[in-house]
């Protein structure tokens, strides 16, 4: 996901900065079952720091290990981790391991990219044969421009198999709403890569360290809602415990199409806030009417808010990811499609 490429950017500079090498560690290809699917990615640094993880636990060590002679000799090699054996997952993990420089024209580009809501690629070209090799090696992607991640000139072996993994926007949650279930939906968002912004209203006098990892707060008046970033990575929630100013802000966001809209509150509240915002508005396109979602959240007998905030993530989930939500023993097949 590209929140946590972005973090990994981030402690690359660190490190980088602070004189140190680094590797990075990258699943491109697996066989059968695995804790985490292609295209994880575990950063190292020449003092056996690490950020990151590419499995559950079990795979770090020997990642390590294996990572020592790319130090040494500064030569991608591929690596091979056999689950079945070991912990009987079922699964074998191909990883490229890689000398990894964070050049300026990277965070550049990334931060274009982040700002601009716009899809990055990153191509890994590899092999299923293990040990060192020359021309394997990742390349970042964001539009017609292209940029090793390894040291500048790595040429990139166009016979070698490639990975290609498409990083979209980062999802974004809007909250309308400033009460103490927003700070714990804010929280609880944050805590999983999502960029979280406030919308309370200038009469809530709330700041915006009152909601742990919010990215912005704003206070404007309802009819001054700015709903430009508002795209189809994004959900929002009408969280405001007011009648009047959900209603407001509904009719505010009526030209948006986010991924998800969802109204807190009884079935009842739903119907009379609809009703009353069809009044005002009977031609609304009913694209917009579909989007909506109330009671928002999933049935999983949530009481508090942070219980209630897990279940209004996972309908945004599974929504957004188009599944339909059901215990996992009851799905035959494999658990990641």
């Amino acid at each position: 996901m590209i929140h946590e490429f972005k973090q990994l950017l981030e402690a690359a500079t660190l490190w980088h900065d602070k004189g140190h090498q680094l590797v990075l560690a990258t699943v491109v290809a697996l066989e059968g079952s695995s804790y985490r699917r292609p295209g994880v990615r575990m950063l190292l640094n020449d003092q056996g720091e690490a950020f990151g993880a590419v499995s559950g636990g079990c795979v770090e060590k020997d990642v390590h290990r294996q990572a020592k002679s790319v130090f040494q000799t500064g030569k991608p090699k591929m690596m091979q981790y056999d689950g079945r054996i070991r912990l009987g997952c079922e699964g074998i993990l191909y990883l490229l391991l890689e000398p990894f420089i964070p050049q300026s024209s990277l965070l550049t580009l990334f931060e274009k990219a982040w700002q601009e809501r716009k899809s990055v690629e990153i191509l890994s070209s590899y092999s299923k044969v293990l040990g060192e090799h020359d021309s394997l090696g990742s390349i970042f992607a964001y539009g017609d421009i292209q940029i090793p991640l390894g040291p500048m000139g790595t040429a990139i072996d166009s016979k070698a198999l490639l990975y290609s993994q498409t990083l979209a926007p980062v999802q974004q949650l809007y909250i309308f709403g400033a009460e103490h279930d927003a700070v714990a939906l804010c929280a609880s968002a944050h805590q999983i890569g999502w960029e979280v912004f406030i919308v309370a209203a200038p009469d809530e006098q709330k700041s915006k360290s009152f909601f742990p990892g919010c990215s912005q707060l704003f206070t404007p008046l309802p009819d001054a809602v700015d709903t430009h970033s508002i795209d189809d990575q994004t959900a929002v929630i009408l969280m405001s415990h007011s009648f009047t100013k959900d209603l407001q802000y509904l009719i505010a966001l009526r030209n948006s199409r986010p991924a998800y809209l969802g109204l807190l509150g009884p079935s009842h509240r739903r119907e009379r806030l609809l009703s009353s915002f069809l009044e005002r508005f009977p031609e609304i396109d009913s694209s917009f009417l579909d989007l909506c979602y109330g009671p928002t959240g999933i049935n999983i007998g949530a009481e508090s808010a942070q219980e209630i905030a897990l279940s209004i993530i996972a309908e945004i989930l599974s929504v957004t990811r188009n599944s339909v939500p059901h215990p996992l023993r009851q799905k035959s097949g494999r658990i990641h499609e």
